[in-house]
């Protein structure tokens, strides 16, 4: 056997659930996950995972104490392992030269004097945590300045590239994984260790081995090229909103263009996360060191742009409010800065909650999965207030959706959560070929076609859509084609689904202030049927007739439901106005 150890210092968001999965898939390798945090190792150990994502849960029963072990052993299982993930926090620097651009590096410095300390066998060095270019030379530094005889390192750069809400997902199928190493015959012996634990379960083609400092850009360069997109269709967004084009159509059109691509192109109130933000201000901090202003002042720019979609929202929020929300009671609903997460990390809700507060509002908070204790924490954050007593005062956190929304005169839709979906379209759900045929699925009474509401949708239901019509454009199921052929959809494939738990709309307009409105951040409502239920609604990318400004709506009376909905879902009309939300 290659390897029989492996030891991941750090059991957050990286070490935790890639330690797991490798575990899953290596039976025959022990991995130990240590941390100081006695608190978090014991959340490992529990039911209740100290982070949420989809299908861990599972990985984490099965493997735990047969070869998965979480402990606070620190120097026991760097001295048993042979191979060592560091897998630590990389933040931004908040103090000091490079103060809110510069990586802080104390954690993997702290990891790499550890090691020295208690190795008493020569190691393989791995870099999980996303770090500045050349930082394997600093660890490398350290190491060979407390070097103990007989015993040998050799540093590798093995970046993550996991999104959060997806990351079982990415870790069991990854589009890539790329391992760094010295170009050394050491080095290479080194990297075809590691490869060898990855070959468990990934085909080897999808192994890309580099120089060390290759492999540490890289995985800058990949953050930056997707925040780089999503700063560039919310730019969009506000050209759309001022011109009356629609960003998702645009999208769209821009993303089947084989050269570019549907991926991150939704536009919404901005990116959010632990990567993003903090990869581009350190790769523009490292470009500013290498004296080259030009580079560094253009991938500043993608953060100025969010940084301007994020106060462009709140500021619309605002405005449509009668220009003031002293007093006023609106509620959040989504907290996390993505769905299916708990991560909180640089989340957008942060800076519209912050603006709405500093304004003199009241807010009820809503996420289906961040700790209460978390919101909290972080809109008394330091850099968020300069009085968190009034914070406490003035916001309330509900576990109930109903709750929050009840007797507030706003509603800001921050995170694409499934539940705040009424109707959602999906390719990829199967029932028995009896339940749906053209006639009996209302969505086809519609006249309009489907295709502007899916551009409403979640991004990765539309990319889906994007990818499947680009390539098989004859399998179009808007009703427009399927009249034109005068066939029904595939029998087992129901191209519109309601959410079972989704929101019942009609009923939260009932329990709000009079005018109601709706703020969605996300772009993901069917914004027509809300304007017909009584809602204003503003949101993204889209001027919606109607939703002018506050001073100049009057809400209309819900026509009545052509049919029935179970549970009061909202539905497509049948002139087709839901389906152009």
């Amino acid at each position: 056997m290659v390897i029989s150890k492996i030891c991941c210092i750090g059991a957050g968001y990286v070490g935790g659930p890639t330690c797991s999965v490798m575990a899953l898939k290596c039976p025959d390798i022990k991995i130990t996950v240590v941390d100081r945090s006695t608190e978090r190792i014991a959340q490992w150990n529990s039911d209740k995972l100290p982070i949420y994502e989809p299908g861990l849960d599972e990985v984490v029963r099965q493997c735990r104490n047969r070869n998965l072990f979480f402990s606070t052993d620190i120097e026991t299982a760097i001295q048993e392992a042979e191979l060592i993930f560091i897998s630590v926090n990389t933040p931004t620097k908040t103090y000091g030269n490079g103060r809110g651009r510069a990586a802080d590096l104390k954690f993997v410095e702290g990891c790499a004097r550890m090691i020295a300390d208690m190795s008493q066998n020569s190691k393989i060095v791995v870099e999980k945590s996303t770090v500045p270019v050349r930082a394997a030379e600093s660890i490398m530094h350290i190491l060979k300045a407390n070097h103990k005889p007989g015993v040998k390192y050799d540093i590798l750069s093995n970046p993550e590239f996991l999104a959060e809400g997806t990351a079982v997902e990415d870790l069991l199928k990854p589009d890539r994984v790329l391992i760094g190493g010295e170009q050394t015959p050491e080095g290479q012996a080194a990297i075809e260790k590691l490869c060898w634990v990855y070959e468990h379960w990934i085909p080897k083609r999808n192994i890309i081995t580099t120089n060390t400092w290759s492999s540490e850009l890289s995985k800058l360069a990949a953050n930056a090229f997707l925040a780089q997109r999503i700063s560039s269709i919310n730019s969009l967004s506000a050209v759309c909103e001022a011109t009356g084009a629609d960003v998702s159509e645009v999208a769209r059109a821009v993303g089947l263009d084989s050269r570019i691509g549907p991926k991150f192109l939704q536009a919404s109130v901005g990116f959010g996360g632990s990567c993003f933000q903090k990869d581009i201000l350190n790769l523009v901090y490292i470009c500013e060191g290498l004296n080259l202003p030009e580079v560094a002042a253009y991938w500043q720019q993608v953060i100025d742009m969010n940084d301007y979609q994020k106060t462009r929202f709140s500021q619309k929020i605002i405005e449509c409010l009668f220009n003031t929300v002293t007093d006023k009671r609106i509620s959040i609903l989504g907290f996390a800065f993505k769905k299916n997460t708990g991560d909180t990390r640089e989340t957008p809700a942060i800076a519209v909650c912050k603006t709405l507060l500093d304004e003199g509002a009241q807010l009820n908070i809503y996420d289906p999965k961040v700790e209460p204790e978390q919101i909290m924490a972080d809109l008394t954050h330091p850099k968020v207030t300069d009085s968190p007593e009034h914070v406490k005062r003035a916001v309330q956190i509900f576990a109930d959706p109903y709750d929050a929304v009840r007797g507030t005169h706003a509603l800001v839709v921050c995170t694409e959560w499934d539940e705040f979906v009424v109707c959602h379209r999906q390719r990829r759900h199967y029932r028995h070929p009896a339940s749906c045929s053209v006639s009996s699925c209302s969505y086809f009474s519609s006249s309009s076609s489907s295709s502007s509401s899916s551009s409403d949708g979640d991004e990765q239901q539309q990319q889906r859509q994007q990818q499947q019509d680009a390539k098989s454009p004859a399998s179009d199921h808007t009703p427009e084609a399927l009249r034109a052929t005068n066939r029904g959809p595939s029998p087992t494939v129901v191209p519109f689904v309601v959410f079972p738990q989704s929101l019942n709309y009609e009923r939260i307009y009932a329990s709000m202030m009079k005018p109601a409105y709706i703020f969605d951040g996300r772009k993901i409502l069917p914004h027509e049927r809300l304007q017909q239920i009584g809602f204003h609604v503003q949101t993204i990318g889209k001027r919606l007739l109607g939703s002018a400004s506050g001073a100049s709506q009057r809400p209309t009376a819900a026509p009545p439901s052509t049919h029935s909905i179970p549970n009061g879902h909202c539905a497509p009309l049948a002139n087709g106005a839901g389906a152009q939300a």
